[in-house]
């Protein structure tokens, strides 16, 4: 008689089926560099206490990674490169929108995801971040340049700018 798996195997595996998936959708419509974002934001969403993925449907969670990232990287946005439209991430999988949605906002959310975020941007989309270079100061947005060398220094020293 086979045993019954324990939730820490439960984790690996269903985790391991979530990297498979959007490895796949990856390799297939965008590219290495979103297949790499996917599996890094599987691996954290694993180590969560009440791990999101272990109710609903694999492939659910699987778009869910998928469109939470494309939400967050202009990945509907037709100038992108890559692009692809929103609904095409749910059709692939065979689940519903709605439900991909609501779980992408649930992933955006327990990581505080947004747009330029320096964790899960692209490369592309970091690289288009419109306050690159620029920082609050006592409420106003003013470019790192018209600090003082010194506080500039700090700044980069900090890895802020």
């Amino acid at each position: 008689m086979a045993r019954a798996k324990t939730e820490k195997e439960r984790i690996e595996a269903i985790s391991q089926d979530l990297i498979r998936l959007t490895g796949e959708f990856c390799d297939q419509y965008l590219d290495e560099e979103y297949k790499q974002l996917a599996e890094k934001l599987i691996l954290k969403m694993k180590r969560k206490r009440q791990v999101p993925f272990l109710q609903g449907r694999v492939n659910t969670w699987a778009a869910a990674v998928i469109y939470a990232l494309g939400q967050i990287n202009f990945l509907f946005d037709r100038s992108s490169e890559p692009y692809i439209a929103a609904a095409d991430i749910p059709r692939y999988f065979g689940v519903s929108q709605s439900t991909v949605g609501q779980k992408a906002k649930l992933i955006r959310d327990m990581f505080g995801l947004f747009y330029w975020h320096p964790e899960f941007s692209t490369q592309a989309t970091r690289g288009s971040d419109p306050f690159k270079g620029m920082v609050m100061v006592d409420g106003l947005i003013v470019p790192v340049g018209m600090l003082p060398p010194e506080v500039q220094e700090e700044l980069r020293r900090r890895g802020i700018v």
